[in-house]
């Protein structure tokens, strides 16, 4: 019997964290360093990323950047492999780059709909395509994580600033995450992904702002919004042996949002 600390420990381990210069990726990139993996976190700004890395290093934490941006086929390639030139092997990939754009369905502009399903869908589609080839199946163990979202496990209301591509992306990387671990499962690669509700971050701070913590938490049944925490321990239960034996999960962190 293994003792439930080894099972969440990371030492050895190495992790790639897209959207990981602040909010939720950030968090995520504390979670994964703090058990002993090794990180790299990327996002577009190299002033943000560096920013980011020396507060991981005052935590103790082994951690290095690559500024990318996602939505561009040539940065993600370039991003796996200078992941993989850094770190050798990537155990741990965090798909958490993101975008959001709210719009009626009649007014939203085409190439909005394209910047939200090329960030969220197709980059997330290519990076895990390029570090399984790399990493994950010749050394026949991964765990992927994706950040989906409960705007992809519901539609809005009708008094709620509607955001149609944003959840049809967050829809697809729930179905592709099940897809995806059906077909390498049988290679010793994990798939699950996370479904925050709302936590403060640049993607919510104008909602957050406009409607105010208590609206956004009123009907919550822990009556209360996310916090700088309360993603860790999920994250660390898919990346670690913990959850060795968990595959094609979405699991939502939203305080009981979806459960009433």
């Amino acid at each position: 019997m293994t003792a439930v600390a080894k099972l969440f420990d990371l030492k050895g381990r190495t992790a790639l964290v897209t959207g990981g210069s602040s909010g939720l990726g950030l968090q995520i990139a504390e979670a994964l360093g703090s058990q002993g993996a090794k990180v790299i976190i990327s996002s577009r700004k190299a002033e943000a990323l560096e920013a980011a890395q020396a507060h991981l290093a005052s935590l103790g934490i082994d951690a290095s950047w690559i500024a990318a941006d996602n939505s561009k086929e040539a940065d993600v390639e370039r991003l796996a492999n200078e992941a993989m030139a850094k770190l050798g092997r990537v155990d741990i990939l965090v798909n958490n780059a993101g975008a959001t754009w709210g719009a009626s369905t009649v007014d939203h502009p085409l190439e909005a709909w394209d910047k939200v399903m090329n960030l969220n869908v197709r980059s997330i589609f290519l990076l895990t395509q390029k570090i399984g080839k790399l990493s994950m199946l010749p050394n026949k163990y991964g765990r992927v994580i994706n950040l989906a979202s409960i705007a992809g496990l519901k539609g809005n209301g009708p008094k709620a600033q509607p955001t149609p591509a944003y959840n049809a992306s967050k829809g697809a990387v729930v179905n592709m995450t099940r897809a995806l671990a059906g077909e390498w499962g049988p290679h010793g690669i994990t798939v699950n992904a996370l479904a925050p509700g709302f936590f403060p971050s640049k993607m919510t701070k104008g909602t957050i702002a406009a409607l105010g913590v208590e609206k956004l938490s009123e009907k919550a049944p822990l009556q209360r919004i996310g916090d700088d925490d309360d993603l860790k321990g999920a994250a660390l239960l898919f990346a670690s042996d913990a959850g060795k034996h968990i595959t094609g999960q979405i699991l939502a962190v939203d305080g009981g949002l979806t459960a009433v």
